[in-house]
């Protein structure tokens, strides 16, 4: 729609997930996934870098932060860690290390932030 809008289709060729023989000059991805890993796109578009992009073209985005906090909310643990001791009456403490283990995408309020965010460094 933008390149109908901005009259430039005779310039821009949009490609949804085609796989043809064109090379092109900019790739555009949603490749990161939550937490820039879980669900990422990542290897798909160095895959589609790799067959398809001419040489010193773009693969938009091309960088990222990663930045780690850390936090102190006594109800999420109850509800998510402290649940399985007493599920209707039976133990089952056994299946705790499993969710743990699961990342959570969540909102957190901003008052259990209890650490200053820091920038991971790779």
């Amino acid at each position: 729609m933008i390149c109908l809008l901005s009259n430039i289709c005779n310039v821009i060729i949009i490609l949804y997930a085609v796989l043809c023989m064109l090379q092109v000059d900019i790739i555009i991805s949603e490749w990161m996934g939550y937490f820039l890993l879980y669900e990422s796109m990542l290897d798909t578009v160095l895959w589609a870098r790799d067959r398809y992009l001419e040489l010193g073209g773009l693969v938009l985005p091309d960088h990222c932060r990663l930045y780690i906090a850390g936090m102190c909310d006594m109800e999420m643990h109850r509800q998510r860690c402290a649940f399985w001791d007493n599920v209707y009456g039976f133990r089952m403490t056994c299946l705790k290390s499993a969710v743990i283990s699961e990342a959570e995408v969540t909102v957190v309020d901003p008052t259990k932030i209890v650490t200053d965010p820091c920038l991971i460094k790779v």
